[in-house]
């Protein structure tokens, strides 16, 4: 029992001093902005315009709590003229300042620094770098390459950090549709402007003039990374102008971006019982408290209630990884031992700047810096708000037989993958390879409906929209692997054994 109180006094006090470790003094722009006195500028100076020009983001503030309280534009829009999003092409300009259009989360720190802080060490953080190309980021290449080149058909183009040779490798060539922006590389930087960046964010670009471009912004990605540092500017939840916290707290928020095939926590939610009660019965909840009390303020968890609120003894929190035992997003589910999240904080210390070292995958394994166990038990004390100990403890034993259910079709799914490989059989353009589709599939839609849909008590989407399509996917791609291996016995030559495969189309099961 001692040593056991002693190992656990170790992690703690390894997480207490990561915790410090992250600070937002790091940021020289965070300190900069914190520390800044603007000199003869008022809010009524900025109504004159904006007010006529744009009365909808006027009205939004003038109904916030911000308002309230007398924040208003020059708070969160007038930074010193050196700034890095300084828009230095604005009309009104002071004598020790300018405005930023691109504002992000270093300027919200300045008063929720408690509230960064914690976003930062969550999952959230990572949003945007883990998908962007970087020479050490095999994870953020291969995203980069499907939604800048397979889908935006970029050619032999730069994206972020890669360069257009690398990018393009193994993209068919065999009919013009499939580089037909090489040309125009920037219709397919707009394009992927409209779809991936929009949730989880990318690198913010500004013009000399620190004028935002439009490949990158308006963006309110969960983790866009700003020239000053910034990581996200908070909307993903906090809608502008009104940046209301109970609004945020609504399921709505997080299901702007929490939905469709391949993580569709907005379906699920809807399908469970907790979905249903909140569907049938809105009038008793309020989301204008951080505090979640039975009777007064929810009568069955949300995203927020189990995921963020002050309930069951727990503090409210911005970090959704802290109560999470395993990850349930990844191809293969593993436990979330790292600790705090490190993609955000990577980029928040370098100022700013673009490189490898800065913009990097971060931590899959983020969680409580106490380890998967102390999640799972801040979680009970949530749901054991409403239900009682056996009910609870019955409940996740399923879920961790769902995790373990699926890691087994996802084993024997890469082995063959890895094997195809090893034996060249596996297409060089992967999306025109019915094997890899299926692998995709498997876990990145199907997988990932099953796992959480066993998570959050939806059992159809735990059943036929996940086990049973990961059921047949399976079969599909043992078949698929037997037919290569007797080919390749046949031919000899890999590339001979599928150039001769008959044709294999992948029925999607969405």
């Amino acid at each position: 029992m001692k040593k056991a109180l002693t190992a656990g006094l170790s992690v703690a006090a390894i997480a207490s001093f990561a915790f410090a470790a992250n600070s937002l003094d790091s940021n020289p722009n965070y300190k900069k902005l914190k520390n800044f006195k603007p000199q003869g500028v008022t809010n009524d100076q900025c109504l004159m315009c904006h007010k006529a020009q744009d009365p909808g983001i006027v009205a939004d503030w003038q109904h916030s709590k911000h308002a309230k309280v007398g924040v208003g534009c020059v708070e969160c829009h007038v930074v010193p003229k050196n700034y890095p999003t300084a828009f230095k092409a604005h009309p009104m300009q002071g004598s020790n300042w300018t405005v930023q259009i691109a504002v992000s989360s270093v300027t919200c720190a300045k008063c929720h620094a408690k509230e960064v802080t914690e976003y930062m060490n969550s999952g959230h953080a990572r949003g945007a770098a883990q998908w962007l190309a970087t020479p050490k980021n095999k994870h953020g290449y291969l995203m980069t390459k499907l939604s800048y080149h397979y889908e935006s058909l970029k050619g032999a183009n730069q994206s972020y950090m890669v360069n257009g040779k690398k990018m393009e490798k193994g993209i068919r060539t065999d009919g013009p549709v499939f580089q037909a922006n090489e040309k125009s590389p920037r219709v397919a930087d707009l394009n992927v402007a409209n779809i991936c960046i929009q949730c989880h964010g990318t690198t913010i670009k500004l013009d000399k003039n620190g004028r935002p471009d439009a490949t990158t912004w308006p963006n309110d990605g969960i983790a866009a990374l700003y020239p000053d540092g910034g990581v996200s500017n908070c909307l993903s939840c906090h809608s502008r102008h009104k940046f209301s916290a109970a609004e945020a707290r609504q399921p709505g928020a997080c299901t702007n971006c929490h939905l469709g095939p391949d993580h569709p926590m907005k379906e699920v939610f809807e399908s469970s019982v907790h979905g249903h009660i909140f569907e049938t019965n809105e009038e008793d909840y309020k989301f204008d408290t951080g505090e979640q009390i039975p009777g007064k303020t929810v009568r069955a968890g949300t995203c927020f209630t189990c995921h963020q609120a002050a309930i069951g003894g727990l503090k409210s929190t911005h970090n959704v990884s802290l109560r999470l035992k395993w990850n349930l997003w990844a191809p293969g589910s593993f436990l979330r031992t790292g600790g705090y999240e490190t993609a955000g904080w990577a980029f928040w210390k370098g100022g700013g700047k673009i490189n490898p070292d800065t913009v990097i995958r971060g931590n899959a394994k983020a969680g409580n810096p106490q380890g998967p166990e102390a999640a799972r038990a801040e979680m009970k004390k949530v749901c054991m708000v409403c239900h009682e100990a056996t009910f609870t403890n019955n409940y996740f034993q399923r879920i961790d037989a769902a995790v373990t259910v699926y890691n087994q079709y996802k084993s024997f799914a890469t082995k063959m993958l890895k094997d195809l490989k090893a034996k060249g059989l596996m297409k060089s353009d992967v999306w025109s390879d019915p094997f890899f589709k299926l692998y995709y599939y498997l876990w990145h839609h199907e997988g990932r409906r099953f796992r959480h849909g066993a998570a959050m008590g939806s059992p159809d989407y735990a059943h036929w929209h996940g086990v049973f399509q990961v059921m047949q996917d399976i079969r599909e791609m043992k078949d698929i692997y037997d037919y290569r291996m007797k080919m390749l016995k046949k031919y000899g030559d890999p590339k001979k054994a599928l150039a001769n495969e008959v044709p294999m189309p992948v029925v999607t099961h969405e």
